[in-house]
C-alpha cells in the first residue's frame, strides 16, 4: 500500500472507514485513502461484495461489528486504531489530493489544536449542490486519539472534542445520492432510526412534530437556505430532506399511538456497553 511522501516528516495516520453494501462506493474510497499509514475498515457484515473488495487492498485491515449506529461504530473503530491521528470516512465519500496535502502539511508542523472539521461538497446523481443547506456541510473528522467521541446516540451524532475543531480549507467530495431509490430506502431506515432514539429519549410527537416540522424542514432548505437555485434537483432533494423529517416522527407517532392499544415498537438495538461510550466525560 502506498504511503505517504516520505520527504514530509509528520506522525502516523490512522483512517477508520465504516461499510455495509459499500461495493459500489467501497473502492473509490479507499484508493483516495491510500496515503494514509493504517486503514482500518469497520463493515456492519455486508451482504455483497464490499469484504471481498476491501481484503483485495493489500494493508487494509477488515473488521467485521455489529451495527448499532454510526457514533457507535466509529468510537469502536478509533478505540481499535494504532496511530496518534485519526482520520474518519464514509465509504461514500473521497479525499481529495488537496485535503489530502492539507493534512500532512498540518500534521508536518505542530498543529495548534487536537481536532479539525473538515468540509463536505455534497453530489446528488453525479452534480454538486450548491445550496438547499448543504452548502455550510462540515464534520469534525482529523482529531488526535482521545481528543474527541461521539454522544450516545442512534443517528446524527455530533463528535464532541476536548477544545476547539477549526475548520481545513480543502473539502472532500461526499458522493450522497447515486440512486433515487436506493437513496429513499436509506431515509426510511434512518427515518426509523431517529424515531428510535425519540422513543428512548421520550419524546410524544404531535401536529407540531409530524405536520409543522416537515413543512419547515422544506421552507428552510428550499427558500431560506436557497434550495431553489439548485434547479430540479434542488426540488427534488429538499423534498426527500422534508420527506425524511416528515417519516421520522410519523412512525414514532405511530408507535405511540400503539402504545395506548398495548403493542410495543420493535426497536433496532442500541449499543450499550459502557466502553463504547466512555470517554465523553473528559470532553468539553
Amino acid at each position: 500500500m502506498p504511503k505517504h511522501d516520505e520527504s514530509i516528516q509528520r506522525p502516523g495516520i490512522s483512517v477508520v472507514v465504516t461499510t455495509f453494501n459499500e461495493e459500489a462506493n467501497i473502492a473509490a474510497c479507499l484508493e483516495s485513502l491510500l496515503w494514509c499509514d493504517e486503514i482500518l475498515v469497520v463493515d456492519s457484515h455486508s451482504t455483497d461484495r464490499t469484504p471481498e473488495i476491501v481484503q483485495g487492498y493489500e494493508g487494509v485491515t477488515l473488521c467485521q461489528r455489529t451495527y448499532y449506529g454510526s457514533a457507535a461504530q466509529k468510537n469502536w473503530a478509533m478505540d481499535n486504531t494504532k496511530y496518534d491521528w485519526i482520520l474518519i470516512f464514509d465509504a461514500d465519500e473521497r479525499c481529495t489530493p488537496a485535503l489530502r496535502d492539507e493534512i500532512e502539511q498540518l500534521l508536518s508542523g505542530t498543529p495548534k489544536y487536537e481536532a479539525y472539521t473538515i468540509r463536505r461538497r455534497v453530489y446528488f446523481l453525479g452534480k454538486v449542490i450548491r445550496f438547499s443547506g448543504w452548502q455550510h456541510d462540515q464534520v469534525i473528522r482529523l482529531l488526535k486519539k482521545g481528543a474527541g467521541r461521539y454522544p450516545n446516540r442512534r443517528v446524527h451524532a455530533d463528535m464532541k472534542t476536548r477544545g476547539p475543531a477549526p475548520l481545513l480549507r480543502k473539502r472532500m467530495d461526499h458522493y450522497m445520492v447515486e440512486d433515487f431509490h436506493t437513496y429513499v430506502l436509506r431515509i426510511v431506515k434512518y427515518s426509523r432510526w431517529g424515531a428510535a432514539q425519540g422513543w428512548k429519549d421520550g419524546k410524544h410527537p404531535g401536529l407540531a412534530a409530524v405536520l409543522g416540522r416537515s413543512v419547515w424542514r422544506f421552507l428552510r432548505v428550499y427558500l431560506l437556505q436557497l434550495g431553489v437555485f439548485d434547479g430540479m434537483r434542488g426540488l427534488v432533494f429538499c423534498l426527500l430532506q422534508a420527506y425524511g423529517t416528515y417519516t421520522k416522527w410519523a412512525i414514532l407517532w405511530s408507535w405511540r399511538a400503539n402504545e395506548k392499544r398495548g403493542i410495543q415498537p420493535n426497536l433496532p438495538e442500541f449499543d450499550e456497553s459502557e466502553e463504547t461510550w466512555s470517554g465523553l466525560e473528559n470532553l468539553e
